[in-house]
Formats: structure tokens, C-alpha cells, sequence
């Protein structure tokens, strides 16, 4: 039995549809939040993409076409990233932002008692983007973040956000999170 990748339903027939650009396997319930994609034949797929002869292009074509990539790549990562916890990546590095970055960047200037516009000539900004940012409305840049937390000796990080991902009781009883784990649907 798989699981569906949309509501987390065990199926046994998965349908593969694309939402949003995204291929996912879902039961027969689901199919509707998405269109249906069909799957081509080996030999479309072999004559397009192959370079060499049509006995062998044909074999590794439909290997292509089956897995998504060559079938040695992607069976040795499969294998590889189901052995390790998980695979680290750019985002593991990054500081997060506080939510509460706009509260304290506002009362930090209030503190100094600047105005918008002072606290924006200060760093060499804009006015907008420190109206925009003590709103809440964008997010500063790391260059703006750094200029912001130096000028007005404030840490904008979030302290202990990891805490928060692993205190969320969702997911299967299998461990793996699907879509329907996270998104909340408007019907």
C-alpha cells in the first residue's frame, strides 16, 4: 500500500497528477485538485531522447522516462538519503528571523528616538523599506538585517526555532509528513 502524497490515505492504486507544476501520487479522492498525467510510451521516449542504437536506446529510455534520471543516480540516492536521517542542506546554516522582527525593530527606534526617515537616512535605506519592515510587510535582506540589528543593538534572529519544527504533532504513525499533513483546505 502506498500513501497518498495529498491527504496521507493508504491507496493501492496511486494516480500521479500535477499541481502546481509538482507530480504527485494521490488515491482516487484527490485526483480532482490536479490534472491527470499521462504516461508516454518507452518508444516516443527512447526516440526522443536517445543518441545511440534503437535496441539499447530503447532499454534506458524507458529506464529514463520510469525514474525520472539515469536509474544508477537515482537508485543509489534513494537508497542513500533512506539510510541517513536526512540529507543537510543550505537552509540548515541560515539563521531564521524573529516573527516578532517588526515589534522590535519599531520599538528600538522609538527607544533611540528616531523617526522612520532618520533611522533610514542612519543606514542608507530607504524610508519605504523601514516603513514596510516595521509593518511586517517584507522581510528585511541580510544586508538590511545586519545594518538594522548593529544601528539599533537589537538581535533579529530567532532564538530556539528548531524547538518549534520538532514540537509538531503531525504526520502518519509511519513517521513520513504528507501534504495533507500541512495544508488546510477551503472547501
Amino acid at each position: 500500500m502506498v500513501q497518498c502524497e495529498m491527504c496521507g490515505a493508504e491507496t493501492s492504486s496511486p494516480k500521479t497528477i500535477k499541481v502546481e507544476g509538482a507530480k504527485l501520487d494521490v488515491c482516487s479522492n484527490c485526483t480532482d485538485f490536479g490534472t491527470e498525467v499521462r504516461q508516454t510510451s518507452s518508444s516516443s521516449t527512447s526516440t526522443k531522447y536517445s543518441t545511440g542504437s534503437s535496441s539499447s536506446s530503447s532499454n534506458s529510455g524507458g529506464q529514463s522516462a520510469g525514474s525520472g534520471g539515469t536509474s544508477s543516480s537515482s537508485s543509489s540516492s534513494s537508497s542513500s538519503s533512506s539510510s541517513s536521517q536526512r540529507r543537510t542542506d543550505m537552509f540548515d546554516d541560515m539563521d531564521q528571523l524573529a516573527p516578532d522582527y517588526d515589534d522590535l525593530v519599531r520599538s528600538a527606534r522609538e527607544d533611540k528616538g528616531l523617526s522612520q526617515s532618520d533611522l533610514a537616512n542612519e543606514l542608507n535605506e530607504k524610508s519605504s523599506l523601514i516603513r514596510k519592515i516595521e509593518r511586517g510587510d517584507t522581510l528585511p535582506s541580510d544586508r538590511v538585517q545586519s545594518k538594522l540589528e548593529r544601528f539599533l543593538e537589537i538581535d533579529l534572529s530567532a532564538e530556539g526555532s528548531s524547538g518549534d519544527d520538532s514540537e509538531w504533532s503531525g504526520g502518519s504513525s509511519s513517521g513520513s509528513y504528507t501534504l495533507g499533513d500541512v495544508v488546510k483546505r477551503k472547501d
